[in-house]
């Protein structure tokens, strides 16, 4: 039987839990076997710009760096590749910042 491998990322981890969720109430709704919501390691990209403009930082010779992170969450869900459980899985409203891929396998 096939399995529909459903990837969720995003900024926000409660938006994707409530998506997993939903999900997960529609595997229940069709009687359909799945697993998850799994989660997966957390991506932080980190940058370090200096904070003065010209480059000299404080005047001490000590430069000064601005430290921003952006973390991006993911999360993982199998389900049994059932018609109509994917279909509505496909009708579930996605938020802006999250990105979903979902794939077919054996």
């Amino acid at each position: 039987m096939q399995i529909a491998r459903i990837k969720l990322s995003g900024r926000n981890p409660k938006q994707l839990d409530e998506i997993c969720t939903e999900i997960i109430g529609i595997a229940k709704k069709f009687g359909v076997d799945y697993k998850g919501p799994i989660p997966l390691p957390t991506k932080k990209l980190r940058v370090a710009p200096m904070k003065s403009p010209c480059g000299d930082g404080t005047g001490h010779g000590n430069t000064t760096f601005d430290r921003w992170e952006l973390r991006i969450h993911k999360r993982l869900v199998d389900l049994q590749a059932d018609d109509r459980a994917l279909r509505r899985v496909l009708r579930v409203s996605i938020p802006q910042g999250v990105h979903i891929t979902i794939k077919l396998q054996d």
